[in-house]
């Protein structure tokens, strides 16, 4: 399935139904009084965000949302029907925005749900106007249009922990190896061209999520090689790690790989920066330990944690991982402790 994390959508909602102008005519009754019943509700279009969605494919294929229309009313006090609604599933991430760009919502949790349009209301039938001085209304309402406009999606993936680096460092065998993605993998650049998210199972049965996130390029945040898209997957995850190849084919030294990421990450939003971060230093599999031990000191002063691995024999990912899951373990409790004192100040 291709993955998509943006879309464009016109929206409209049900018009309600009119109100029904009617009297009552039985046998014997020659005044009935007037019984014109309500128009039902037009539909409304909704959003629910859902652990079960990674991708905004079935918008992107579907395009257009509309909700059905109300029914009129009828006599007899009878009301019509409410226009039946349209409730989409979307992955949770999921940025809502109108046409001039303002953010409407953000689904944050499973089972979040948002009205995008709401349904016009009904008519009311000429019953509700009848008065002592007015007993036979010969009028009722109409009903109001539904709200409509174009609605802007964008996915902002929220992983526990996020892989970056520029491209072939080897993030896609990395969480290849260590959870249950499968993207990917060659050996030139540029073979992960959309976000991958796997979960990362730990010893004490619980797991986290993992993203790996498309190699950057320079000028990524100005939107090379889609380099701007790509960051914005980052911007919730709560842990970054920081993949740099090691033996880089174009001869640059880790320092200078380095530097270029976080050039890209303070040009996209100084927040960025900020982040918790680890440096993984990929593919010591290919280097002695007297040179591993260089490299390691070159990136010594940086106030990272470094940790030397390779994806492909597995050396120094139980460190990693271990690491790794104590600090999204920490960031858990200190998010649930945040809501609780929220939630006594509400």
């Amino acid at each position: 399935m291709r993955f998509i994390d943006e879309v464009k959508l016109d929206i409209r909602a049900g018009h309600g139904g009119s109100g029904s102008k009617s009297f009552r005519r039985e046998k014997y009754i020659p005044k009935g009084g007037p019984d014109g019943g309500n128009g039902g509700r037009g539909g409304h279009v909704m959003l629910v965000a859902s652990r079960d969605r990674n991708t905004l494919q079935e918008l992107y294929l579907r395009k257009h949302l509309f909700a059905q229309n109300g029914m009129g009313g009828m006599g007899g006090n009878r009301h019509g029907r409410d226009g039946e609604d349209v409730c989409v599933h979307v992955p949770i991430g999921t940025v809502v925005r109108d046409e001039e760009g303002y953010m409407l919502c953000d689904l944050t949790h499973d089972g979040q749900r948002v009205v995008l349009a709401r349904g016009g209301r009904g008519g009311l039938g000429n019953s509700n106007f009848a008065t002592s001085t007015n007993q036979a209304p010969r009028y009722a309402q109409p009903g109001l249009e539904g709200e409509e406009g174009i609605r802007q999606l964008e996915l902002k993936s929220m992983a526990d922990v996020g892989l970056l680096g520029l491209p072939n460092a080897g993030k896609s065998t990395l969480i290849s190896r260590v959870s249950n993605a499968r993207p990917k993998v060659a050996d030139y650049p540029f073979t992960t061209m959309a976000p991958a998210l796997g979960q990362v199972f730990t010893d004490d049965d619980d797991s986290f999520a993992m993203a790996d996130i498309p190699g950057l390029i320079a000028g990524a945040h100005e939107g090379r090689g889609l380099g701007d898209r790509f960051l914005r997957h980052i911007e919730r995850t709560g842990l970054l790690l920081h993949v740099v190849d090691v033996v880089s084919p174009d001869e640059r030294t880790v320092v200078d790989q380095i530097e270029e990421i976080e050039g890209e990450l303070a040009g996209a939003h100084a927040d960025l920066m900020e982040k918790s971060r680890f440096l993984v230093l990929n593919k010591i599999d290919a280097l002695d330990d007297e040179t591993c031990q260089a490299i390691q000191q070159s990136v010594a002063d940086r106030d990272l944690p470094v940790f030397a691995v390779s994806a492909v024999s597995g050396a120094g990912i139980p460190a990693l991982l271990h690491a790794t899951w104590k600090h999204v373990k920490a960031a858990r409790k200190a998010a649930l402790t945040q809501q609780d004192v929220d939630d006594s100040e509400t």
